[in-house]
């Protein structure tokens, strides 16, 4: 397995380490509830240092990204950041990803780490113009810290006014005591927080300095376990479970990211198609009536009938209910609607319900 800069931390806080896309990560320290509810309450801290980076640089580097992309990027200020999927011919989707403008001709791609190969050998097989594409996925730790709390700990490591960062927005070159860094305001947690993309070399020092900056203030170290949790709580998709190369970003629910008024992009003929059609099925959230979890690739019936399979489903800690995602027929959609989700052999009823669980709290401006 690869090893990212924090690996010996991990074992430093007995961290229970699993085998993630070919990382070895942390699921859990203390246990999975303990960390999801530090996060809501106060902040947790996490190291995604396996996420992708790709730097896209030159001329036609807007044209490009704009091109491989669903959202339209010709909208962005310097030093934002748009979500975006990024799909194939047929409206699939390769991935979803972030993407940090620094200028038009300099764009940063944050790509989920067990698609960064598939993703890169995408981006080159469709370059054209002038246009440079650098895999720096190995030049970055990355760190998340999550939760209402989060700014006030930040803030006490560097002379940058936090409060001032918007939501998606980034500085690069932010001072954090001695440690340089890019620091965005983004988070796959639904709660407020910070990403930040520092040298490697750097990443054990700065664990240090903000889990000692969060002493006092209830921060924890948080692991795949409750970064799942906490996101299918928000309805933030996983690819690989609400996205995929068989999923479109519409059925998926990410019909805002996808901008078929733009100029061409690749995918936009099938997903327009699919738009004017109607789809057939589409990604809804569902809480179970009978006792059980309902887990990603169950089956769900309605009487005999198979009408889709759930993409996401857990225990909520927030709400202290087994809820679900699913991919659906869109005629048993509708709020209410009673469904069957075979769990173990055992059909269970469950009903749909309104899409999120848990409503984000992140900076407005």
């Amino acid at each position: 397995m690869k090893k990212t800069p924090l690996y010996e931390k991990h074992l430093e806080l007995s961290g229970k380490i699993v085998d993630f896309g070919g990382w070895a990560l942390p699921v859990e320290y203390s246990g999975i509830i303990q960390e999801h509810e530090a996060v809501r309450n106060a902040a947790g801290l996490f190291d995604v240092s396996h996420m992708g980076e790709v730097l896209i640089e030159g001329k036609d580097a807007e044209s490009f990204v704009q091109k491989m992309v669903t959202n339209d990027i010709s909208t962005m200020k310097d030093f934002q950041i748009y979500y975006s999927p990024m799909c194939y011919e047929d409206g699939g989707v390769v991935d979803d990803l972030m993407v940090y403008k620094y200028n038009n001709e300099k764009y940063l791609l944050v790509i989920n780490a067990s698609n960064t190969e598939k993703d890169i050998e995408w981006l080159e097989s469709k370059v054209s113009g002038d246009v440079k594409i650098n895999n720096l996925s190995d030049k970055y730790a990355l760190l998340a810290l999550q939760g209402p709390k989060a700014e006030a700990i930040l803030q006490k490591l560097t002379d940058t006014n936090l409060d001032d960062l918007g939501f998606f927005e980034f500085i690069d070159g932010m001072k954090l005591r001695d440690v340089s860094a890019l620091v965005s305001r983004t988070g796959y947690t639904g709660e407020d927080g910070f990403e930040i993309y520092l040298a490697p070399g750097d990443a054990a020092r700065l664990w240090d300095l903000i889990m000692e900056a969060g002493s006092s203030e209830g921060l924890k170290p948080a692991g795949l376990g409750a970064r799942d949790t906490l996101r299918f709580e928000a309805c933030l998709p996983l690819y690989g479970n609400e996205l995929d190369k068989d999923i479109t970003p519409l059925e998926g629910g990410l019909g805002y990211f996808v901008k078929l008024t733009k100029d061409d992009f690749i995918g936009k003929e099938a997903l327009a198609k699919q738009k004017s059609e109607g789809l057939k099925r589409k990604v809804c959230c569902f809480e179970m009536l009978d006792r059980g979890i309902a887990r990603s690739g169950y089956e769900i019936y309605s009487g005999e009938e198979k009408i889709g399979f759930v993409t996401s489903g857990t225990y909520s800690p927030t709400l202290k209910k087994n809820l679900g995602m699913a991919m659906l027929d869109v005629d048993f959609t509708e709020i209410g609607t009673e469904i069957i989700v075979e769990v173990r052999n055992r059909k269970l009823k469950a009903q749909i319900v309104k899409k999120p669980f848990y409503t984000k709290k992140y900076k407005k401006d």
